[in-house]
């Protein structure tokens, strides 16, 4: 976890693309704060706040005694994932910016993360 955003809105976006991804699937026990805060090296409290906060958006449930489960509702994840990027594209849109530069830098990224993922360096 590394970079300027807070660390418990890292750990939530890393939980929505594990969501994404399908890693973590609807019903699936999410690691106790605790035991994830030493796996990651992180203050226990980074943690809860991310699953309060990932709780709050419908994405994980709670169970007294039990733990966090992924709940669901998984279209949140997505919805958490690319809510970001809506404003800073609309942001763009209206600085002046064409959507088909938008679209442009997309496929882009998209092409280069598959290069990656294929063991290439399409830049």
């Amino acid at each position: 976890m590394t970079g300027r955003t807070p660390i418990y809105e890292q750990l939530c976006k890393a939980v929505c693309a594990d969501i994404s991804k399908g890693i973590l699937k609807p019903g699936d026990k999410m690691p106790g704060a605790r035991t994830l805060a030493k796996e990651l090296g992180l203050n226990p409290n980074t943690v809860a706040k991310a699953y309060t906060r990932l709780e709050q958006e419908g994405i994980v449930y709670s169970v007294a005694g039990r733990g966090c489960f992924v709940s669901q509702k998984d279209k949140n994840a997505p919805d958490a994932l690319t809510r970001d990027f809506e404003v800073k594209a609309r942001e763009a849109l209206e600085l002046g910016v064409s959507p088909q530069t938008l679209i442009g830098i997309v496929e882009r990224l998209s092409r280069q993360l598959n290069n990656e993922n294929e063991g290439g360096t399409d830049k």
